[in-house]
């Protein structure tokens, strides 16, 4: 793989939130990407926010008519598996179980061309781990991406102990060609990002809980002391209250640490299927599940 675009061909597993966000990512780059899902509904709502998206780009001259119609033309949704078979490069966006990866990953390794690299978009699990149940461990390569994926350039990239360094080199240049910025990191809990914001995340929901202060003054406080361009609060909402509870047992699973367990206000507002935009209401109500534009 070169890191020009040429014939690449790509694949997202996955139609939530980050799925959907990485999905723009490549299809932006004008890189063929088939989204893949087996919820009929999601890739609906994933179609219906990429081209939302797409449209606000454009509207705030972010992005051109001819780069929005590039991107719209090269996405394409699939619900059956076997249309990844012809894909060079394939996306794990699932959510962070290692068993459902494991499960995920096998299925592709039986449906993929030999040559097929696999990326995991894993936030707190071992990419080791999770590349011994892909049937390829050598063609792993831990990608984690960073909520809002179509907005933040960075991507956290990581080598299982297996990770050949030709897998390694290809997946490196796929991130460039599709305009991500990558890190290298160690196969490490939390890597980087992951490390500081699942605790600083549980502590924000501990002091609404604690009744400190409302979700909005904690927001504000946030991005005006330290520049933030969103708030705790705000980001738990566009991540999925659902997707941080997960986060949070994975992490603590490993770490113990106690910052890193799930706080009881999570636990009960993710069992009240208050779980942010994807539900319209979690710490703020919305009128829409649209992602943001660029």
């Amino acid at each position: 793989m070169e890191a020009g675009k040429g014939s690449l061909t790509a694949g997202v597993a996955g139609a939530g939130t980050m799925g959907t966000g990485i999905a723009i990512t490549i299809a932006r780059a004008g890189i063929p990407v088939t989204l893949f899902d087996v919820s009929a509904d999601a890739l609906s709502r994933a179609q219906r926010q990429i081209f939302e998206f797409v449209d606000a780009s454009v509207a705030r001259g972010k992005m051109t008519s001819e780069a929005a119609e590039t991107a719209r033309a090269a996405l394409r949704l699939a619900a059956e598996p076997d249309a990844l078979a012809s894909c060079d490069v394939m996306v794990e966006a699932v959510f962070e179980h290692l068993p459902t990866k494991h499960e995920l990953l096998s299925s592709l390794d039986r449906i993929c061309g030999p040559d097929t690299l696999f990326l995991t978009n894993a936030s707190t699990l071992s990419i080791a781990e999770i590349a011994a149940g892909s049937g390829r461990p050598d063609r792993v390569v831990g990608a984690h991406y960073c909520l809002p994926a179509q907005m933040m350039k960075l991507v956290e990239m990581s080598r299982g102990l297996l990770t050949s360094e030709e897998s390694w080199r290809r997946a490196w240049e796929f991130q460039l060609a599709t305009g991500q910025k990558p890190v290298e990191t160690r196969d490490r809990p939390g890597f980087v990002l992951n490390h500081f914001c699942i605790p600083y995340h549980n502590d924000a929901i501990r002091m609404i809980d604690a009744g400190v202060a409302e979700p909005a003054s904690i927001d504000r406080a946030m991005k005006a002391a330290m520049g933030f361009a969103m708030g705790p609060l705000e980001l738990i909402d566009l991540i999925g209250l659902d997707t941080q509870l997960r986060a949070s047992e994975a992490l603590f699973s490993v770490t113990n640490d106690p910052r890193a367990a799930p706080p009881p206000l999570l636990r009960r507002m993710v069992a009240a299927g208050l779980l942010g935009r994807k539900s319209r209401r979690g710490f703020y109500t919305y009128g829409s599940d649209a992602v943001y534009g660029a």
